[in-house]
């Protein structure tokens, strides 16, 4: 899938997020997607407060992981997500790699539903709010 938006962080693996063997524990995966998607959300102007005084709640109703390598203490990795579906929800893939030789260390998305927060209703079309936002970057696709 070709991507609307992407952006990468670096982060270098910190001790408290190793195992007793020095390999980072599989659940910090999810964190270092989540650091990539808050940068990916603050540069399309539509972060998580911002999606709150909207009146919507995007939580994450489904996500895939694929662990290709092991990460491990000091390894300085970069984190890449990118939004590649926005239609009737949001889909955000990530690839996180080892920063000074590009190995593939780990692959996976999250996909995100809006849900009105005064009814609870789950939305089946992205809101206008959001669409909003991302048509600059679909008019500077054509």
């Amino acid at each position: 899938m070709k991507a609307l938006l992407s952006v990468e962080t670096e982060i270098q693996i910190p001790f408290f997020d190793v195992d007793s063997m020095g390999i980072t524990w599989h659940g910090n995966y999810l964190r270092y997607f989540e650091v990539a998607r808050c940068l990916l959300l603050d540069k399309l102007d539509y972060n998580y407060r911002q999606m709150q005084a909207s009146g919507y709640a995007w939580p994450i109703v489904d996500l895939q992981v694929k662990y290709v390598r092991a990460s491990s203490f000091e390894q300085k990795i970069k984190v890449t997500a990118s939004l590649v579906e926005w239609e009737n929800r949001l889909r955000i893939d990530y690839l996180i790699t080892d920063a000074l030789s590009g190995t593939r260390l780990t692959k996976g998305y999250t996909i995100q539903a809006a849900v009105a927060i005064d009814s609870q209703e789950l939305c089946f079309v992205t809101p206008e709010v959001f669409q909003a936002k991302i048509r600059p970057l679909l008019e500077n696709m054509d």
